[in-house]
């Protein structure tokens, strides 16, 4: 790794450490880690999980087919966007599982204690519980894809009722969106 990105390794592993995601490690496990530069420049910590992927029975949970969600929008013309911060790292990795997400760095062994990004089940798990929670709403006011949900409305009235309820549910449920990402 370049200096600057051992610089960033550093920062971003004691942010992992001090929000509780991650543990130190000694799992036999231990997968690689690398750098993705994203959009604004900044750079995303990236765990090659290939290896563990290959012998990880897959969830066949299905993923839906985005012109299938736009066939529930008819009727609609309100729309808002919330986007769950962090998505992935909302969940707990089974305590069985943990020491299969370890990682090996130049500065200490960890494993998460959150659902990392990159685990080939990851996707199927969250929309899983996405679907699980919005159940009552799904076909009615609510699209889930992943960590986006998007709520519709036939006016402003019914939109605010409809926000307020999937707003409610999240802070029931802990799940904590960006406001930066969000649309209104």
């Amino acid at each position: 790794m370049a200096p600057i990105e051992l610089k960033e390794l550093k920062t971003q592993l004691q942010e992992l450490v001090d929000r509780v995601f991650v543990r130190p490690s000694r799992s036999p496990w231990g997968a690689p880690v690398l750098f993705v530069k994203k959009k604004d420049g900044s750079l995303r910590l990236c765990i090659d999980y290939r290896q563990l992927n290959k012998v990880t029975i897959k969830n066949k949970y299905p993923l839906p087919q985005i012109d299938d969600l736009f066939d529930q929008l008819k009727g609609a013309t309100m729309f808002s966007k919330i986007d769950l911060r962090s998505g992935y790292y909302q969940l707990r990795v089974k305590e069985s599982d943990v020491p299969k997400t370890a990682f090996r760095t130049r500065y200490g062994y960890y494993e998460f204690l959150v659902m990392p990004f990159g685990l080939t089940n990851a996707p199927a798990v969250f929309m899983d519980l996405m679907n699980r929670i919005f159940r009552p709403y799904l076909d009615r006011f609510v699209v889930v894809f992943i960590n986006d949900i998007l709520v519709y409305s036939r006016d402003e009235e019914e939109h605010a009722e409809h926000l307020r309820i999937v707003l409610q549910i999240l802070r029931e449920k802990q799940l904590y969106a960006k406001f930066s990402k969000c649309e209104f």
